[in-house]
């Protein structure tokens, strides 16, 4: 890490997948650290896959060292137990972000597509694709949680530079 920069995480929560994705700005420029998933084992209780998130969230973030870490806002299902389960995910990622000190933001997944690709509807290869762009990837970040996830710090490594300041501290 160069001294003027921010290294943001951002985090796409899921109780089967949680994305996470690691940039560095500083200013206009951005650069992809690190990305991936985490899956715990979908035969594992409920809690058992909570414990997994958590610990490998706390180790990504004792890892990296992040300076602040933005996750996906809480939107209501249709279904109340996979909002409940979801919201349990998100709430991991907040719990250990609070534990390292960090303060933490939330995007809605239709803000990070606005600043990602332009369009609040674009399609989760559209999001792919220009977060490859973004960060001058060789590739197509892989799976789209972790695309989703890069998407949430590049929108908040925009909104650090913005006028408009859309950021929303939790």
């Amino acid at each position: 890490m160069k001294n003027n920069e921010t290294i943001i995480i951002g985090i796409d929560p899921g109780t089967r997948v949680t994305g996470y994705g690691l940039i560095a700005t500083n200013g206009s420029h951005y650069r992809a650290i690190d990305y991936g998933c985490i899956r715990p084992p979908p035969s594992l209780a409920l809690s058992d896959r909570y414990l997994i998130i958590y610990q490998s969230l706390l180790q990504i973030l004792d890892n990296y060292l992040p300076h602040v870490l933005v996750v996906e806002s809480q939107y209501v299902d249709k279904n109340p137990r996979s909002a409940l389960t979801l919201g349990g995910a998100r709430c991991l990622a907040i719990l250990a972000a609070k534990i390292r000190s960090l303060k933490v933001y939330e995007y809605s997944p239709t803000k990070a597509k606005i600043a990602t690709v332009g369009w609040g509807k674009a399609s989760k290869s559209q999001v792919q694709q220009m977060t490859k762009s973004l960060l001058n990837l060789k590739e197509l970040p892989q799976p789209q949680d972790a695309a989703d996830a890069l998407s949430l710090a590049i929108c908040h490594a925009l909104n650090l530079h913005s006028k408009c300041n859309l950021q929303k501290e939790i």
